[in-house]
């Protein structure tokens, strides 16, 4: 289900790119917006995982490195019926974890240090299963396009205006230049909504699923309410442009745009969790 839309993701983003390449610059105008969505694709498909990895400096462990962690990962696995993935620890002190990868067979689950000095066995476990349930739904490979396109959408006024629109001067929109300096502001917030909406949605989906692996949706619920509590007292170093990939937002504490932000509430994801019957 999640394949069908991802591909509905895509050609509606690409109709966007199209719509507003042409409304810049005609047919030059939309061969430059398709280009740039082709190639930020291809490379957030191939290298998006190892890139954010590189980020915050995390480290591929093994069972005879980690055991407890790793043991508990394997666990997980067998109980969502998906593969072993790579497990990486993130070396800070910010309670957090995400899951990044292409597909099933080429993912990794990211935990940082402070997670697993501050939840017990069974929060971090409703924890990693959560990040399975992603996994499992593909939303890291929906992330990504989302946030690709979102980034290409928002250079998009830039590139014509560096590259002055069109090839023909006859097809170029004369008000090009006016069109481009409003989607330089409009853009950049459509682009932050749609992300927004996939990811909320990817939240409590995630919640639910992971809840379901493990049967135990209090485990989830309670790590949830600690990890928010920390989050708020323990910002994560780096950038705020994934946040949308963590278990809780880790810039609360130090950003401005709650309002826009890529987590639902903590207290609505917690009040679902208390409610299912697994």
């Amino acid at each position: 289900m999640n394949t069908i839309k991802i591909f509905i993701l895509m050609f509606l983003m690409t109709l966007l790119f199209i719509f507003v390449g042409d409304l810049l610059g005609g047919t030059g105008g939309m061969i430059y917006a398709l280009v740039v969505a082709f190639l930020m694709n291809f490379f957030m498909y191939w290298f998006s995982s190892s890139l954010v990895l590189k980020m915050y400096g995390a480290k591929i462990v093994d069972e005879s490195s980690a055991p407890e962690l790793y043991n508990l990962i394997k666990e997980v696995a067998i109980q969502a019926n998906l593969p072993m993935p790579k497990v990486a620890i993130i070396p800070q002190e910010a309670p957090n974890a995400f899951a990044t990868g292409r597909n099933h067979k080429n993912s990794v689950v990211a935990v940082t240090e402070g997670i697993m000095r501050i939840l017990s066995k069974e929060e971090l476990k409703g924890v990693i299963a959560h990040e399975f349930a992603h996994i499992k739904n593909y939303d890291m490979l929906i992330g990504t396009i989302a946030a690709t396109f979102a980034a290409a959408i928002s250079i998009l006024p830039r590139l014509f205006l560096f590259f002055g629109g069109g090839r023909d001067r006859d097809e170029r929109n004369p008000l090009g230049p006016i069109f481009a300096l409003v989607a330089m502001i409009v853009l950049p917030i459509v682009a932050l909504l749609i992300r927004m909406a996939i990811s909320r949605a990817g939240e409590y989906r995630a919640d639910e699923t992971g809840a379901k692996f493990i049967k135990k949706p209090e485990a989830l619920a309670s790590a949830l309410a600690k990890l928010h509590q920390a989050s708020q007292r323990i910002p994560l170093e780096g950038n705020e442009a994934t946040a949308h990939m963590f278990i809780v937002n880790p810039f609360t504490a130090k950003s401005l745009l709650n309002l826009f932000s890529t987590h639902p509430p903590i207290e609505e994801r917690i009040k679902k969790l208390r409610q299912l019957q697994v």
